[in-house]
């Protein structure tokens, strides 16, 4: 798309935000801290630059903002410590590090991720809770550190240990992926796939096709944990303790601080602990979750979904075992 054409759009859209009620426009300054432009640029490209669908993406996402009290994620309400060390041993997503260019680099051990310790309201949370602190703490540190707007993430995703049993995850895995979709379109630069087991290489050769090709662009399959490929990119401080030799796998490390899934790790230490200061001040310690709405599924997203589905259903069938564990 030629840039001009890029400016009219933007410029397009930021004139209909404009004419939206106040509280629309006030919870859209939380989202785009200061930088609204790029963030329209965001929506834009996750419609194809269809100026009408970015309208109703992102006025959705503003509406859901205020409808889930998401502004105040950050503040309330803090779920107990052994709690959230369950969800961190479970759902293993953390900050590794920063590329080489202050973008944060972001672990998630898709492979052992069980989410058998909680509720899915409270592993919603959590995954929010993790997005708005990436959002309003950690991008804008790196923007002003930098020197210049720094708005998305990597993601590095560990496949190792993944099953054909993860089809019992999809409910929750669905979930989180739909409220990235719909709310924080564009948020993560560029995916990098290491130690992909043959169920992964199955799956991704017949979803592979059904992605917009921006996605595609944006997935790497790198071979083995990727060490060599990824320090390329980040230093060896930033690795995930997963992709560094000798580190085994991804659930495990040789210190709890070296696992950035951990909640000794600093990452979650600052994260958890932000919170908590964050409600005492507003005195709101209430504890509990949020039982904040799933957006409905966009439908090109609900097909993918159940292509996944059907693989490890085939899968499972060829292996000839029920739970789907055997001949990974």
């Amino acid at each position: 798309m030629a840039a001009a054409a890029c400016d009219d759009a933007v410029e397009q859209l930021a004139r209909l935000l404009n004419q939206e009620e106040e509280p629309l426009k006030k919870t859209f300054e939380k989202v785009h801290q200061g930088y609204p432009t790029e963030t329209l640029v965001r929506f834009l490209k996750a419609r194809e630059w269809n100026v009408n669908k970015a309208q109703k993406m992102l006025i959705d996402s503003l509406n859901w903002r205020i409808q889930n009290e998401i502004d105040c994620i950050l503040e309330k309400p803090i779920i107990p410590v052994e709690l959230y060390r369950s969800i961190r041993e479970t759902q293993l997503v953390g900050l590794s590090g920063y590329s080489k260019e202050g973008i944060p680099v972001f672990a998630c051990g898709v492979g052992l991720s069980t989410y058998d310790k909680a509720s899915v309201n409270y592993y919603v949370q959590s995954h929010i809770q993790i997005n708005e602190y990436r959002d309003r703490i950690i991008l804008p540190m790196v923007t002003k550190k930098f020197g210049r707007p720094i708005n998305t993430c990597i993601k590095v995703l560990d496949m190792t240990g993944l099953k054909l049993s993860a089809l019992n995850q999809m409910k929750i895995v669905t979930a989180i992926s739909t409220v990235d979709d719909l709310n924080y379109p564009e948020k993560t630069e560029t995916y990098y796939i290491v130690n992909a087991p043959y169920i992964f290489s199955a799956c991704w050769k017949v979803v592979k096709p059904l992605l917009q090709e921006r996605t595609r662009k944006k997935v790497h399959v790198l071979r083995g944990c990727g060490r060599d490929e990824l320090l390329k990119i980040m230093d060896q401080s930033s690795l995930p303790h997963f992709c560094r030799e000798g580190s085994g796998s991804s659930k495990h490390s040789s210190r709890d601080k070296d696992n950035c899934f951990s909640l000794d790790h600093p990452f979650h230490q600052e994260l958890y602990h932000f919170i908590e200061e964050q409600a005492l001040n507003q005195e709101l310690i209430k504890q509990g979750s949020l039982h904040v709405k799933i957006p409905e599924q966009d439908p090109a997203d609900a097909k993918i979904v159940e292509v996944i589905e059907a693989e490890f259903h085939k899968l499972g069938e060829q292996n000839g075992c029920a739970n789907g564990d055997a001949k990974e």
